[in-house]
C-alpha cells in the first residue's frame, strides 16, 4: 500500500488514503453494481458493513458471513483491497480466513476497553492493517487506549478514523467533529495516519464535500466515503450515502485540489460552527426559562419575594468572573446578564400574584 503520510506542508491531495463503499452489504447485487461503479477510482480499499451494530433491536443488523463470499469476488473480479467492520473476536476470525485485507474498530466498540481488549487478543499473530474508530463519547483517552491495545497486539500498519462524537440538542451535523480532538490524538501518535469519515459526521450528503475540504485542511491522511448504487433504496444511512457512481467526480477535486477556495470556504464551515452555536444559545436559554419558572412558582407557594439583590450580586459577580477567565469583555457580559435577569424576572411576574414582592433573581 502507498505511504499515505503526507510531508509538512506538501499539498495532501494527491497522496491521500481514499475507502469507499456502501454503509452496508445488502445484497450480492448491491455490492457486485457498487463495487463495478467504484472499480476505476483507484480506490485503496472497498468498503461494506456485514455486520451492523444498530441502536434499537429489530433493526437491520447486516448479511453476516454470506457477505464475506461477495466481497471475495469484489477482489476477484475487480482488484479492489476490501475492509469490513469487525466488533467481536469471531468477526475477526471470519476476515482472516475470507482474505479480508484491513478491519476497522466501530465507535462503539471503542467506546469499550473490554471488547477492544478482546479483538486485540483475536488479532494477535495477524498482521493486517487495523483501523480505530473513535469512541461515540468525546473522550480522547478511551481512543489513545483502544490504538494502544491494538499496537500491543503487534499490529504495525494502525490508523485512527475520525468520525466524530455523539452529541445532545441542535446540531447541523449527525455526529459533531470536534475537531480538537483528533489534532490532540495527532500529538500523542504522531505517526498514526488519520482517517476522515464525513459520511457518519455529516448525516447527509450536502455537507460532505465541505467535511473534506475541512479535513484536508487539518491534515488527515485519509478519507473513508459511504457510496451506494442507489442512496435512496439504501438499508442503512441513507440520508449520508453519495451515489457510487457519483464518487469519481468528487474525488478529482480533491486530488486536483479544486475544491472551492479555501478562504471561501473557511468562512463557510465558520458560519456553520457560528449558527450550531446559535441554536445551542437559544436551547440554553429555553431550559433556563423554565428552570426561572419553576424557581417562580416556588416561591410563590413559599411567599418569597421574586427579586432577590444579594443573589442576583452572586450570579453577576460569579459569570463576569468567568468571562475575565476567558478574557471576554466585562461590560457585554454583564448587559447581556442584565437582559437576561430581566427576562427571567417578568417570566417570573407574569406567573404570579401582583402583589407579591419584587426583590431579588432566581
Amino acid at each position: 500500500m502507498q505511504s499515505i503520510i503526507a510531508k509538512k506542508g506538501q499539498n495532501k491531495t494527491n497522496n491521500t488514503m481514499i475507502i469507499a463503499g456502501p454503509c452496508s452489504a445488502e445484497t450480492r447485487s448491491q455490492v457486485i453494481l457498487a463495487a463495478k461503479e467504484l472499480a476505476d477510482q483507484n480506490l485503496d480499499y472497498f468498503r461494506a458493513g456485514i455486520w451492523k451494530p444498530r441502536t434499537r433491536p429489530n433493526s437491520f443488523e447486516g448479511v453476516g458471513e454470506i457477505g464475506l463470499e461477495w466481497l471475495k469476488e469484489v477482489k476477484e473480479k475487480y482488484g479492489m483491497k476490501c475492509c469490513i467492520e469487525v466488533a467481536v473476536p469471531a468477526h475477526v476470525e471470519m476476515a482472516i480466513k475470507a482474505g479480508i485485507d484491513a478491519v476497522w474498530l466501530g465507535s462503539r466498540t471503542t467506546t469499550n476497553p473490554f471488547a477492544v481488549q478482546e479483538i486485540a487478543t483475536a488479532l494477535s499473530g495477524v498482521n493486517i492493517p487495523v483501523w480505530v474508530k473513535n469512541p461515540m463519547n468525546a473522550d480522547l483517552n478511551l481512543w489513545i487506549g483502544a490504538i494502544e491495545r491494538i499496537g500491543q497486539a503487534g499490529i504495525d500498519e494502525i490508523a485512527a478514523i475520525h468520525r466524530g462524537f455523539s452529541h445532545y440538542g441542535p446540531s447541523v451535523y449527525r455526529n459533531e467533529p470536534i475537531w480538537e480532538i483528533p489534532r490532540a490524538l495527532k500529538s500523542v501518535f504522531p505517526e498514526i495516519p488519520i482517517i476522515h469519515d464525513p459520511s457518519h459526521i455529516a448525516g447527509n450528503t450536502d455537507l460532505i464535500e465541505p467535511l473534506i475540504s475541512r479535513a484536508m485542511q487539518e491534515n488527515m491522511d485519509g478519507l473513508m466515503i459511504e457510496c451506494h448504487p442507489d442512496p435512496s433504496k439504501a438499508w442503512t444511512d441513507a440520508k449520508q450515502q453519495i451515489p457510487s457512481r457519483n464518487l469519481g467526480q468528487l474525488l478529482a477535486g480533491i486530488r486536483s485540489n479544486s475544491l472551492r477556495d479555501l478562504e471561501a470556504e473557511n468562512l463557510e464551515n465558520w458560519r456553520r460552527e457560528i449558527n450550531y452555536l446559535d441554536e445551542n444559545l437559544i436551547h440554553l436559554l429555553d431550559k433556563r426559562a423554565k428552570l426561572s419558572l419553576e424557581i417562580g412558582r416556588l416561591k410563590r407557594t413559599n411567599n418569597k419575594a421574586i427579586l432577590q439583590e444579594k443573589r442576583w450580586g452572586e450570579v453577576l459577580s460569579r459569570n463576569v468572573g468567568i468571562a475575565q477567565e476567558r478574557n471576554l469583555n466585562v461590560d457585554y457580559i454583564s448587559q447581556l446578564f442584565e437582559l437576561i435577569h430581566q427576562e427571567s424576572i417578568r417570566l417570573q411576574l407574569d406567573n404570579v400574584d401582583s402583589k407579591q414582592l419584587v426583590n431579588g433573581m432566581p
